[in-house]
């Protein structure tokens, strides 16, 4: 009886044991899945930008004569002159600052106006054929050939950016929004007018759910575009609160070199930076349901 019960201790032991190893090589695995996954994130773009830095290096120092380096200067002065030193990099954020601001009012203004549009268009037919013509007219035109005009009706300063911002990033809105709110299946349709749903219940419960994903992805698109207006309106008009565009043109009539280049980095962490928090809104608020469908 003895020799059982030690045999018995003894088979669990092994029991214990094994489940312990798998446990711990799972474990294993699962970390080296995790490695190099984030190891697949994270090398190619590192990889790119030292290929990057290589061509810069390449152009500044071997295709560029030291009297005509400052066309491109190495990446070192553009860091020491436009980034480290405080008085040129300050001078940058406070132009980048007034330029967000107008960013941003400019991307919520097309928000309001380019979905209350869309779910017009989207419950009208009359009124899509009516209004998306001239939504495409209004995308395709230069927006330098309109800007004489814009200047000369809302004036030079805030309100003039504003419009030209609110021009470029409001067509994303609108197409995706109501590509959204016109793609849910036809046999919900069906099923909430069996129902004898309303227009209202219909739009909120089943288009809108419907159209989430396309939203967002107008909504990140417009977000870099109204970063780009923002700079534009700026770029062109050079009044009022002076802007990360007026920078630019300063610089370059200059011939700062280092802070042109600094500039031009700061704009675009701007642009990917509101990109990527649309991107984020959107995992928060639709990312597991969508992934789920």
């Amino acid at each position: 009886m003895t020799d059982l019960r030690q045999s018995t201790e003894q088979q669990q032991g092994f029991a214990a044991g094994a489940e312990a190893g798998l446990a711990q090589r799972t474990t294993s695995i699962a970390q080296r899945s995790r490695t190099r996954s984030a190891a697949a994130v994270i090398l190619p773009p590192l990889v790119m930008g030292v290929i990057i830095l290589g061509i810069w290096y390449f152009i500044s120092y071997q295709m560029l004569s030291e009297r005509r380096r400052f066309l491109l200067q190495p990446a070192h002065k553009v860091l020491e002159v436009g980034f480290l030193d405080w008085d040129n990099f300050s001078e940058i954020l406070e132009a980048l600052w007034a330029t967000t601001k107008v960013a941003m009012i400019g991307l919520a203004i097309s928000i309001v106006l380019g979905m209350t549009l869309a779910v017009i268009m989207s419950q009208s037919k009359l009124f899509e054929r009516a209004l998306y013509p001239y939504m495409v007219t209004l995308q395709a035109i230069p927006i330098l050939a309109i800007a004489p005009l814009i200047g000369f009706w809302f004036g030079t300063a805030t309100t003039g950016r504003l419009i030209v911002c609110v021009i470029i990033s409001l067509f994303p809105i609108i197409v995706n929004t109501l590509f959204g709110l016109q793609s849910a299946e036809k046999g919900l349709h069906d099923l909430f007018t069996l129902h004898g749903a309303g227009r209202i219940t219909r739009l909120v419960k089943l288009q809108f759910p419907a159209a989430s994903p396309a939203i967002f992805a107008g909504l990140r698109i417009a977000a870099g575009l109204s970063v780009i207006g923002a700079i534009v309106g700026d770029f062109i008009f050079g009044r009022g609160e002076a802007g990360i565009g007026q920078a630019l043109k300063k610089y370059a009539n200059n011939l700062d070199g280092e802070q042109l280049l600094a500039a031009v980095i700061m704009s675009s962490v701007l642009g990917v930076s509101v990109f990527l928090l649309f991107g984020w809104i959107q995992n928060v608020a639709i990312g597991k349901w969508h992934g789920d469908s």
